[in-house]
């Protein structure tokens, strides 16, 4: 009997070779058939798994992360299955569990349609119905080619050729005449997927590569109960309301033009006023910090990147002028990162331990060649702007930095009204990754990542593992930020280097007189401003807090005759640094006002008859949140505490 070890820390014994299954049915009914699959010793597996051994033993729903992407990887397959049986020419590519959902892509002569999505829909609808049994079955890598190419699927051949390396056996999936290369975890049967939804049909290249085949890809998203699905989609459609895409563009923030270029936006005025703020007030921060300010140069020839490493590890995210293979012309190519420019004033004469920790700070624009399937709004662009620094140190100020990096960062998001829906990952290597992608040995990694480690545990910070998510020169803590749509994106990253220095030369003199190399963090504060705009866009659904907005209050004048005592309270206000403009436009104050709201500023000031002999204004908050009459001194110094203070919404 083999014995295993519950979440609560019971034990259960069952069977040798049992199925996962038939263990998780032995704990409760209701509890099979809630299950997803099942992690034995912290790995994830198939509830079809052999039990072979004694283990800690974990039922994993679709209340777990990983019990969901078992549940909506087999919602993929139910939709291939479904695109095969109408579409009996398609080429299968990849269909993954994402995290609002699953998608599948499709090689096929005509892209789909609304049409095609809703009988592709009621075809999966029949295929639940049916409650086909799903089957593991497993061939040597010969016979598993030989049959992907035998089945036509040159994408799933390609794929299965790449994990024949190894030897092992590959895995497939089948449910009724349907078949799939795919390791698995799914679920018994496609009856348990009980509600789904297509959501849309988009173009996407074979792996995200611009130079493959352009492929359909078909969204949906899935929930056990039809319940879960509906409350979702009412979350995507308030979600579409508060999409910066959307928000941004109708209010002026940002526009992007054809013309011009993907990934390339144009701040309008609003837009660049909020991120010059923002800018403004990271650097003053970072100066109270200790940092030193630097301005470098936007490209570099190719000898610098390849010291730094960039040339071979990251060459195809970089915009290169010139031909990168012709060793005997000039090449430069567009600065990706800041760091190897901004160790050129380490490097500008001999240092000591004295002038250490040195903490260089740069409000940086860089460039980045990002896929163009990949590009949205502001959050994925090609250009951006980025509160970037390099704290260069000697190893044994590394944790009291790194803690101070942290701080930092975690007040700047605080400010802002971010951190509270931020998480951390600590990103590592991964060093079975065989595409090159990372500098240095095994043990210079475990000893970075080991360290790395030691201070997030000491400081108490509360991390998911990212295995190949490290910079290719050391380990990292991303903090992360997910927009209204459930997309997850780096907003801030700290990072631990012990490379670099030495491959661009960096000593200082310690105090035993002995040339050593110093450790390095790269740090963002507040991060990428373009990605920081976009999200406190979603967040606050267009009404951004007082302090950062281009346009703080809107004087509207009842008449003309109001319009001297309007301007004398705009010089006022304006004395204590707050941003005012006056509506004088020949429209009734309903529409002035209404339009105000629409435009989301923060205060309105109307000014009638009685304001101008009283000496007030009557004032609106937002929306239509009446303060009512108000001296200008009193209003004003409001105002000027609310700004200062950096007040939230």
């Amino acid at each position: 009997m083999l014995k295993l070890t519950l979440k609560d820390g019971s034990v259960r014994e069952c069977e040798n070779g049992i199925p996962a299954a038939e263990a998780v049915k032995s704990i409760g009914m209701g509890l099979y058939k809630s299950a997803c699959a099942v992690k034995l010793n912290g790995k994830v597996c198939d509830l079809r798994t052999k039990l072979t051994e004694d283990a800690q033993f974990e039922v994993l729903t679709f209340s777990d992360e990983d019990g969901r992407k078992a549940f909506r990887h087999t919602a993929s397959h139910i939709l291939a299955q479904a695109v095969k049986r109408l579409f009996p020419s398609v080429k299968l590519a990849i269909g993954p569990a994402i995290d609002n959902g699953f998608y599948y892509d499709f090689d096929i002569e005509k892209p789909f349609t609304a049409e095609d999505l809703e009988k592709i829909e009621a075809e999966m609808k029949k295929i639940v119905k049916e409650n086909v049994e799903l089957e593991q079955f497993e061939l040597p890598p010969e016979e598993a080619i030989k049959k992907l190419e035998e089945m036509g699927e040159p994408y799933k051949v390609e794929l299965c050729k790449e994990h024949s390396d190894k030897g092992e056996p590959i895995s497939f999936y089948k449910q009724g005449e349907f078949t799939d290369l795919c390791a698995g975890p799914h679920l018994m049967s496609t009856g348990a997927v009980k509600a789904f939804k297509l959501t849309a049909c988009t173009g996407a290249y074979w792996r995200g590569d611009a130079k493959g085949k352009q492929l359909s890809r078909i969204y949906g998203t899935a929930y056990p109960k039809a319940s879960e699905l509906e409350e979702h989609l009412k979350a995507v459609e308030e979600a579409k309301l508060r999409d910066h895409n959307k928000i941004g563009r109708e209010l002026e923030y940002f526009t992007t033009v054809d013309y011009i270029g993907q990934g390339l936006p144009i701040l309008l005025p609003k837009g660049a006023r909020v991120i010059q703020t923002l800018q403004r007030w990271v650097e003053d921060t970072e100066q109270k910090k200790g940092y030193l300010l630097t301005k470098t140069p936007y490209m570099a020839k190719r000898e610098l990147y390849k010291i730094s490493g960039h040339w071979d590890h990251y060459l195809d995210g970089m915009f290169v002028l010139g031909d990168p293979n012709d060793e005997e012309k000039e090449c430069f190519a567009l600065r990706p990162m800041t760091c190897p420019f901004q160790y050129q004033v380490f490097l500008n004469r001999q240092r000591s331990y004295r002038d250490l920790p040195m903490r260089l700070g740069e409000t940086s624009t860089l460039f980045r060649n990002e896929d163009s399937g990949e590009m949205h709004g502001l959050i994925r662009v090609r250009q951006f702007t980025i509160s970037e620094g390099h704290l260069i140190l000697r190893p044994e100020q590394l944790e009291e930095e790194f803690k101070g990096c942290l701080e930092l960062a975690k007040y700047c998001l605080d400010t802002v009204g971010m951190l509270e829906d931020c998480t951390f990952r600590f990103s590592q290597w991964d060093p079975a990754n065989s595409k090159n992608k990372y500098e240095g040995t095994a043990e210079q990694w475990e000893t970075a990542q080991a360290t790395m480690k030691t201070i997030l545990d000491d400081l108490g910070v509360n991390y998911t593992i990212g295995i190949d998510e490290a910079a290719f020169y050391g380990p990292k803590l991303d903090i992360q930020y997910k927009n209204v749509f459930g997309k997850e994106d780096t907003i801030v990253t700290i990072q631990i280097d012990m490379l670099l220095a030495e491959r661009f030369g960096m000593e200082y003199i310690d105090t035993d007189g002995a040339k050593k190399h110093p450790y390095i963090i790269h740090r963002t504060s507040l991060g990428c401003y373009e990605r920081t705009l976009a999200y406190l866009l979603e967040k606050y659904a267009g009404e951004l807090p007082m302090w950062m907005v281009s346009e703080q209050v809107r004087i509207i004048p009842v008449a003309d005759r109001h319009l001297d005592y309007a301007y004398d309270v705009k010089k006022q206000l304006e004395a204590s640094g707050i941003k005012v403009e006056i509506d004088d436009r020949s429209e009734g104050v309903g529409r002035k006002k209404r339009d105000a709201i629409l435009e989301k500023l923060p205060y309105i000031f109307v000014i009638g008859d009685k304001e101008v002999e009283n000496g007030t204004v009557s004032v609106t908050y937002r929306k239509n949140n009446e303060l009512g009459a108000m001296s200008v001194a009193d209003i004003t110094a409001k105002l000027v505490k609310e700004i200062e203070e950096k007040a939230k919404v």
